[in-house]
């Protein structure tokens, strides 16, 4: 089995199990290597439950450390630049898709922990309104009392007021869905060319930009501090496992996109 076919289908377990994989147990506590500091960002943050720090095997032992008796090891996956030669003998770069096994440091025995715990002044509707405030060419955002929406055509991103939704985390939680689909303008990331610019209500490019928004917006309320409301209900979940059997890179692609959108927003 291919690794896109294993990311894939670990991404349609937790979806049968009921979970959906990018609504995250934490919040601003992202997933990172223990030995680089660096975060896991894209697929990985999906496949990571936990938020801290992870290593493998080979860098606990280094460090000294011992994993404890049925400890499971999550999987991670990175590109592998591949140099080959084509028929006329030219030399091109293919990256490959490949895999490791990382383990969470609560796992472990012998190692401490290098977080440390950040006291932040702002409130999390602070910090949820920074993000868009730093966004530095965010569209026009007017109020909608029908919808929220997000219009490439004008640029522009329609939203309800505060005080229509249930809580003011799930007012961000929607605003933070439209600005990330505004990255994907042609004067941003240029998601909106060609075809995709078209694509209708049901269609395979309407489903991978609603993923990358959803993913998005999951990742940027992290940032917040604030919770992700996600609807989890059966029919939710159903048409997500629906694209995802029939696209075995329709999720990798996805939150590589949507890890680009965070970034081009969080600068």
């Amino acid at each position: 089995m291919q690794v896109n076919e294993i990311v894939t289908s670990k991404i349609i377990e937790k979806l049968e199990a009921g979970t959906i994989p990018w609504q995250k147990p934490w919040i601003g506590s992202p997933a990172i290597n223990y030995v680089s500091r660096k975060p896991y960002t894209g697929i990985n943050v999906l496949l990571l439950d936990k938020g801290g720090e992870f290593a493998t095997f080979k860098q606990i032992q280094s460090l000294g450390g011992t994993l404890k008796k049925g400890s499971k090891a999550s999987m991670v996956v990175f590109y592998k630049q591949n140099r080959v030669e084509d028929e006329e003998g030219k030399t091109k770069t293919i990256p490959i898709l490949r895999y490791y096994n990382v383990f969470h440091l609560s796992d472990s025995e012998g190692i401490p922990s290098k977080l440390e715990l950040i006291q932040n002044t702002d409130s999390p509707i602070e910090q949820a309104e920074q993000i868009i405030t730093n966004y530095k060419d965010c569209p026009e955002i007017t109020e909608d009392p029908g919808q929220a929406w997000y219009m490439p055509s004008t640029d522009k991103i329609g939203i309800p007021n505060k005080k229509q939704f249930k809580g003011i985390e799930e007012y961000y939680s929607t605003l933070y869905h439209e600005i990330c689909h505004s990255t994907g303008h042609i004067n941003r990331l240029k998601r909106f060319t060609g075809e995709d610019a078209k694509a209708s209500f049901g269609s395979e490019s309407y489903s991978k930009e609603e993923l990358i928004a959803e993913i998005g917006s999951a990742i940027l309320c992290c940032h917040a501090g604030i919770e992700k409301t996600i609807d989890n209900s059966a029919s939710y979940i159903q048409s997500w496992l629906k694209v995802l059997k029939n696209d075995k890179n329709f999720i990798i692609q996805a939150s590589s996109k949507a890890q680009k959108a965070v970034d081009y927003i969080l600068q």
